[in-house]
C-alpha cells in the first residue's frame, strides 16, 4: 500500500472497504428512519452519495492507481444525479441543487473537488452531467472559481469577478497572477491555508478519531485542477493536501491524447 497521506493506514482502508460493502448490503433490505417514502428516498440518496465520495477519496488516499479512480467517479456522478432527483421530489423543487454551494463552504468545496476529479481524470462527459445539476439551480455565472474551473473545458461559460467564499481568494489570484512565479506562490499560499479554513467542515480533524474513525483523506483537488488548466508550475509544491501525482497524470494524458490525435 503506497498511501498518499500518512494518517491513513492499510487497516483503516480495509476497514472502510469492508464497512462500505456491509452498508450496501444492509440497505438492500432495510430502510432509513423517516416520516414518508419521499423523505426516506432523500436520506438514502444523500447517504449513498457520501459513501461514493468517501470511497473515491479513500482510494486515492490509500494509493490506488489513478486510472482505477475513474469507475469510482462514474458511480459518484450517478449518486449526485440520484440525490438531486430525490431531493427535487421531496422538496417539490425540480431544479434544486444537490449542493448548497453559496451557503456552505464545505459544500462548495465538495463541488469543486468533484469538478477537479472530472478535469484531472479527463472525464468531461461526467463533468457535463455534474455541472448541469448545479447550473440548473441558478448558480451559473455567480462564482469566479466555479466558472474558471469550467471555462477551458466547457462551452458558453461566464466571466465573473465575484466569489462566494474568501477561502478561495489565493487560488483565484493564482489564475490571474502577473507572473508565473506569483501564480506558484499564490498556489502555495492556498494549499497552506486550505485545511485551517475548513474548521467547520464535518470531515475536519477526522484523522484524530483514530484507526476506527471516519478519515478518508484531505485533498484540495481543485488546486490541482487549476494548476493543470492554467499551466501553473507546481514543481516546488509538496503540501500534503495538494494532489501532485493526479496533476501529473492529467498532464501525461493530455500529451498522450495529443499524440493520438496527431496519428
Amino acid at each position: 500500500m503506497n498511501k498518499r497521506q500518512k494518517y491513513f493506514s492499510e487497516y483503516q482502508y480495509n476497514k472502510f472497504l469492508k464497512e462500505y460493502d456491509e452498508v450496501i448490503e444492509f440497505f438492500q433490505t432495510n430502510t432509513f428512519q423517516s416520516d414518508s417514502p419521499e423523505e426516506e428516498a432523500t436520506i438514502r440518496s444523500t447517504h449513498f452519495k457520501q459513501l461514493a465520495l468517501d470511497k473515491l477519496l479513500a482510494a486515492y488516499t490509500a494509493g490506488e492507481e489513478i486510472a482505477s479512480l475513474i469507475p469510482l467517479l462514474e458511480v459518484l456522478i450517478e449518486k449526485y444525479e440520484a440525490r438531486q432527483a430525490r431531493l427535487a421530489e421531496y422538496q417539490n423543487s425540480p431544479d434544486i441543487s444537490p449542493l448548497a454551494i453559496d451557503d456552505w463552504p464545505d459544500e462548495f468545496e465538495e463541488c469543486v473537488q468533484v469538478i477537479g476529479f472530472c478535469v484531472l481524470l479527463h472525464r468531461i462527459d461526467l463533468l457535463q452531467r455534474f455541472v448541469l445539476l448545479i447550473d440548473r439551480a441558478g448558480y451559473a455565472g455567480d462564482d469566479t472559481l466555479y466558472e474558471d474551473l469550467l471555462i477551458k473545458v466547457l462551452p458558453n461559460r461566464h466571466d465573473v469577478d465575484q466569489w462566494f467564499h474568501d477561502v478561495y481568494s489565493h487560488l483565484i489570484r493564482a489564475i490571474y497572477a502577473e507572473s508565473k512565479a506569483d501564480a506558484t506562490n499564490f498556489l502555495k499560499k492556498y494549499c497552506k491555508q486550505w485545511y485551517p479554513a475548513f474548521k467547520q467542515a464535518p470531515w475536519h480533524d477526522s484523522h484524530l478519531q483514530g484507526k476506527d474513525g471516519n478519515y478518508v483523506g484531505y485533498w484540495a483537488v481543485e488546486a490541482g485542477a487549476i494548476a493543470f488548466l492554467y499551466d501553473i508550475d507546481d514543481s516546488d509544491i509538496d503540501h500534503r493536501v495538494y494532489p501532485k501525482d493526479l496533476v501529473e497524470y492529467a498532464r501525461n494524458q493530455k500529451v498522450l491524447n495529443a499524440l493520438r490525435s496527431g496519428i
